[in-house]
C-alpha cells in the first residue's frame, strides 16, 4: 500500500498552506500508527514524555532541532531518529518549516494513571 501526500515535498515544508496533521494511518486492524506532520517556521511542539511507545521520527522536508532533554540534535531532511518510550522530546521547526513521519505501535487504549507530580 502507498500513501502519497501532495505538495509535501515539492514545495518546501515552510510554504503556506495545511499544518499539522497532514495524513495518518486509518485503516482499521492495523498494529501501527503513522503521521505525517508539517510545522511552519519557529513553530514548536513543547518538550513531553511518551511513557508507552517508541516513535520512529523521520524529516521528510525542511529543518529543525529535536530537544531530547539534553543537548538540541539538528534536524534535516532525510533523518531518521529513534525515540524510545519514557523518554523527552520536543520538536522546533527551522527558518523554512519541517516535515515529518511518524512510526509507532498503535497506542493502547486509554488508561487510568496517577497523576504525576
Amino acid at each position: 500500500m502507498e500513501c502519497r501526500v501532495p505538495g509535501l515535498l515539492g514545495a518546501g515544508a515552510g510554504t503556506s498552506g495545511a499544518t499539522g496533521a497532514l495524513w495518518k494511518l486509518a485503516e482499521s486492524g492495523r498494529q501501527l500508527d503513522a503521521n505525517v506532520v508539517r510545522l511552519d517556521p519557529g513553530t514548536r511542539v513543547a518538550p513531553h514524555i511518551e511513557p508507552d511507545l517508541d516513535v520512529l521520527l523521520v524529516v521528510v522536508a525542511g529543518d529543525g532541532t529535536l530537544d531530547g532533554g539534553g543537548v538540541p540534535q539538528d534536524l534535516t531532511e532525510g533523518a531518521v531518529v529513534w525515540l524510545p518510550h519514557g523518554s523527552t522530546r520536543g520538536i522546533t521547526a527551522g527558518a523554512d518549516g519541517l516535515a515529518y513521519l511518524t512510526v509507532h505501535r498503535r497506542r493502547p487504549g486509554m488508561q487510568i494513571r496517577r497523576r504525576a507530580d
